[in-house]
C-alpha cells in the first residue's frame, strides 16, 4: 500500500457490526469518500472470508484480526489470511519477538503465493480502551505510553512496517521509530462526535499533525445520518491540517 495518499484515502472507516446487510449497505454508500474499510472479529467470525469479500468487494481492506497464538499458529493464518487480499493485517505485538518475525514472513511468502501486494503488516500495542488504571489491573505497572513505545520498538525490530496506537503515542512514536515506520491510528474522534469507549481518543487534524498515516473510524461515520457526508467532513478537516 502506498503512502502518499489524499486525506480521504487515509480514511479507513471501521465496519464493526455482524449484520451483513449493513456492512454492505454501508460500504456501498461510503463508494469513494473513504481510503478503505476495516473488518473485524465480529464480522469475520460471523461470516468468515467469503463475507469478508463480500463486503470489501474492490475497496482496500484493514483485516483487523488481532492475530495472537504461538508463532507457528500466528504465520498459518497470516498466511491464509491473504486469500481476502488485506492492504493491512495484524497481530498482537505482546505476541513477542518470535511470533511477529514469523507473520512477517508468513506475510511476505503468503503475498507473492497469492499474488497480491505483500499488506502492511501491524502490531496493535495498547488497545484504545485502555487506559493506566486498566494495565495496573492486569499486572503491568507502567504507564500505557511506556508501554506503546516498548511494543513499538520491539515491533520494529522484528520487521513489521509499524503498529496500531492511539493518538496520544503518535508523536513519541514518530520520533523514537522515524518517517518510514506506519503509524495507524483508531480512537478518532472529531470534536463535534461523541466519545464512545476510547479512553485515549483525539480529533483526525489532531491525529494527522502528530504523524499518523492513517486513520481509523468508527461511529462518527457509520452512526452519522448520511455517512458519505460524514467522511467527506472529517476528510476536508485533515485536509486542513495538511
Amino acid at each position: 500500500m502506498q503512502n502518499s495518499r489524499t486525506a480521504h484515502e487515509r480514511i479507513f472507516v471501521a465496519l464493526d457490526t455482524l449484520d451483513f446487510g449493513r456492512a454492505e449497505e454501508l460500504a456501498r454508500a461510503l463508494g469513494d469518500s473513504v481510503g478503505g474499510v476495516k473488518l473485524g472479529k465480529e464480522f469475520f467470525t460471523a461470516h468468515g472470508p467469503e463475507g469478508v469479500r463480500g463486503v470489501a468487494g474492490g475497496k482496500p481492506l484493514f483485516l483487523d484480526l488481532k492475530f495472537h497464538d504461538i508463532p507457528n499458529t500466528v504465520a498459518g493464518a497470516v498466511r491464509a489470511a491473504m486469500h481476502m487480499r488485506p492492504v493491512m493485517l495484524n497481530v498482537h505485538a505482546s505476541g513477542g519477538r518470535a511470533m511477529m518475525e514469523a507473520a512477517a514472513l508468513a506475510a511476505r511468502e503468503g503475498a507473492e503465493d497469492a499474488g497480491i501486494e505483500r499488506p502492511w503488516l501491524l502490531a496493535v500495542t495498547v488497545l484504545t480502551s485502555l487506559d493506566d488504571a486498566d494495565l495496573e489491573s492486569v499486572g503491568q505497572r507502567t504507564p500505557a505510553s511506556d508501554q506503546v513505545r516498548r511494543l513499538a520498538a520491539l515491533t520494529a525490530d522484528s520487521g513489521l512496517d509499524g503498529v496500531v496506537c492511539s493518538p496520544r503515542e503518535i508523536a513519541a512514536l514518530r520520533r523514537d521509530l522515524g518517517p518510514d515506520f506506519k503509524l495507524v491510528v483508531p480512537g478518532i474522534r472529531p470534536a463535534w462526535a461523541a466519545g464512545g469507549d476510547q479512553k485515549r481518543a483525539a480529533t483526525p487534524r489532531d491525529a494527522l499533525e502528530a504523524g499518523a498515516d492513517v486513520l481509523v473510524i468508527g461511529r462518527p461515520i457509520t452512526a452519522a445520518d448520511d455517512p458519505a457526508a460524514a467522511a467527506r467532513r472529517i476528510a476536508h478537516e485533515m485536509s486542513a491540517a495538511a
